[in-house]
């Protein structure tokens, strides 16, 4: 193309694109007398109210699950089994393996389909005793916190306590700053406290309150000449109410520090028998501190009867460093245990109670796993 031709083409294109730009800039100044006011005036209402904060979630996000885990929770005809194994000072036992366990349900030979030494995270209800004597109740008081301590990040807790009535706490968290500040807040009294508050009613009711979904119930504050008027039954079998639909690929356990007494059929409403078969039907293991003065006359045998039926385990503590010292060793036990599960073969599925039996082959070891389940609905 000729020069002139270049130039003449240069000259058009950049007057052009000058016209268009100073167009631009025209509609652009034009515009700003009303853009900076409407700006001024949005920063302004920002400051005045601000954007509601998005609500946060006090439960972390969980890990992703193990090829074990994974088949527990997608096939739910697993029959699923928490094993502790110890030696003989009490010590855990870590190392052993799928073939030296063995597995028998109504005295007939199980495969084991799944077999994992992976730690589980816990879901658990930390039920306290509110009603110890004086002197005790401050030395739990004080030892609470130390519960934190032994949580993993994947571990969830919801805060109890009982007396003649079960009283449920803020609900199931992981966010350990705020269970830290719970427990430090948790006061216990050293007299059963006053029935949840409500209206009088003729309703049928369970520990006080409505069991067709009215407002509780206060019961006549019991004084029975001699008895504990400890409502246990009830509160474990209330504790089993809030662990039963957690997740099958988690420990579920009732974290239970008490000094054991019970107040019997004339104060609870669920019998021993019957919580036990709501904790076996929903795999949910006792784990029991029993604390206090009670400590040196043993009066720890409802403890020792829930962690014996239900695969869980019992520790004593007097004073409060070793309660401190035992709830870590509580946590660590139950998240570690062996996990065994099998798809029941060869067995009367009609029943309703199936006994379990786990053996192992290397010998002078203990084992601690639940003694049987429930596989229809628990009768009443």
């Amino acid at each position: 193309m000729p020069q002139a031709a270049v130039q003449t083409c240069s000259e058009r294109k950049f007057g052009l694109g000058m016209m268009k730009s100073l167009s631009k800039i025209t509609r652009v100044a034009a515009a700003l007398p009303f853009t900076i006011p409407a700006i001024w005036l949005a920063a302004r209402a920002a400051s005045r109210f601000p954007a509601a904060p998005q609500a946060s979630s006090s439960q972390s996000p969980s890990p992703p699950l193990s090829e074990a885990q994974t088949k527990i929770m997608v096939n739910s005809n697993l029959v699923v089994l928490p094993v502790t194994v110890k030696d003989g000072a009490g010590r855990l036992v870590p190392d052993l393996q799928r073939s030296e366990f063995r597995i028998f349900e109504d005295d007939v030979e199980q495969n084991i389909d799944v077999f994992t030494a992976e730690a589980f995270p816990l879901s658990m209800v930390v039920l306290i005793d509110n009603d110890l004597k004086s002197r005790d109740a401050t030395q739990v008081e004080g030892s609470l916190d130390a519960i934190v301590g032994g949580m993993s990040n994947s571990d969830e807790a919801f805060i109890c306590r009982f007396d003649q009535y079960f009283h449920e706490g803020k609900g199931f968290t992981n966010d350990q700053d705020k269970l830290l500040t719970e427990l430090k807040r948790t006061h216990l009294d050293s007299e059963p406290s006053v029935a949840p508050q409500g209206s009088p009613s003729n309703e049928p009711t369970i520990n006080g309150h409505s069991v067709t979904g009215g407002p509780s119930i206060a019961r006549a504050t019991l004084a029975l000449k001699g008895q504990s008027t400890k409502a246990l039954d009830d509160a474990v079998f209330s504790a089993a109410q809030l662990l039963k639909d957690r997740g099958r690929n988690r420990r579920r356990i009732i974290f239970l520090i008490s000094d054991g007494q019970n107040g019997g059929k004339k104060v609870n409403t669920n019998s021993y028998d019957n919580t036990v078969k709501e904790l076996l039907s929903h795999g949910i293991s006792v784990f029991g501190v029993g604390v206090g003065s009670a400590i040196f006359d043993r009066r720890f045998e409802r403890l020792s009867k829930y962690a014996h039926d239900t695969g869980g385990d019992v520790y004593y503590a007097a004073k409060r460093e070793s309660m401190e010292e035992l709830y870590s060793r509580v946590t660590e036990e139950a998240r570690n245990e062996y996990t065994l599960a099998y798809m029941p073969r060869n067995t009367d599925r009609a029943k309703e109670y199936h006994s379990v039996e786990v053996r192992v082959k290397r010998e002078g070891l203990s084992i601690l796993t639940r003694g049987g389940y429930y596989s229809g609905p628990v009768s009443r």
